[in-house]
């Protein structure tokens, strides 16, 4: 098994070299961008649901087609709980959840691999970093407030996604994921 992932890796990098030497967009830069997006979030809280997300990131040249991101994501929604006893009536109450995933992604962009023109730009990412998560409920709820299985503080995604250039300072981007999907803007600075 070890032997097929080795010749497989061996592979990818000479086709990646082989790819990179016959397009003419090898020097192609992808960082300086600032990317906004809108979308849905998953990520364990909601009482295993989704919630809308707004997305930023700032991506940074580190390498030969790869960046890496710092980045900031808000999720929130509004949930009802059923609850009463005899001191308190029967009722909907609500509470607000709140998710905000902070860290850093880091994006590989396979261009020169798949022979993409200046219009197109396709990668893998991943992110890493720390999530904070707030619950607020109605005043005057007095029971369990505990509502989501407060998964850990650590943020892991994974992401598969592309961006179409409107022109060299734009471009719209769909960014699909484990976790955090969005499309929006990619503004190229």
């Amino acid at each position: 098994m070890k032997k097929l992932i080795i010749a497989s890796l061996l592979l990818l990098g000479l086709s990646a070299n082989n790819a990179s030497a016959k397009t003419t967009y090898a020097g192609e830069k992808y960082g300086n961008t600032l990317n906004i997006g809108l979308g849905i979030g998953y990520y364990g809280y909601a009482n295993g649901g989704t919630m809308p997300a707004l997305h930023l990131d700032y991506e940074f040249d580190v390498a030969k087609s790869f960046t890496l991101a710092p980045f900031v994501t808000y999720m929130t929604y509004k949930n009802y709980y059923y609850w009463g006893n005899p001191h308190y009536p029967y009722r909907e109450y609500y509470y607000r959840e709140s998710v905000i995933p902070i860290g850093v992604k880091g994006k590989y962009y396979f261009d020169n691999i798949l022979g993409a023109g200046p219009k197109w730009d396709f990668y893998l990412a991943g992110s890493l970093g720390f999530v904070i998560h707030k619950t607020v409920w109605e005043d005057t709820y007095y029971g369990d407030r505990n509502v989501s299985t407060d998964p850990s503080p650590l943020f892991l995604d994974l992401h598969i996604g592309t961006e179409y250039h409107l022109s060299k300072k734009a471009g719209l981007f769909l960014d699909l994921s484990t976790g955090i999907s969005t499309l929006g803007l990619g503004l190229h600075l």
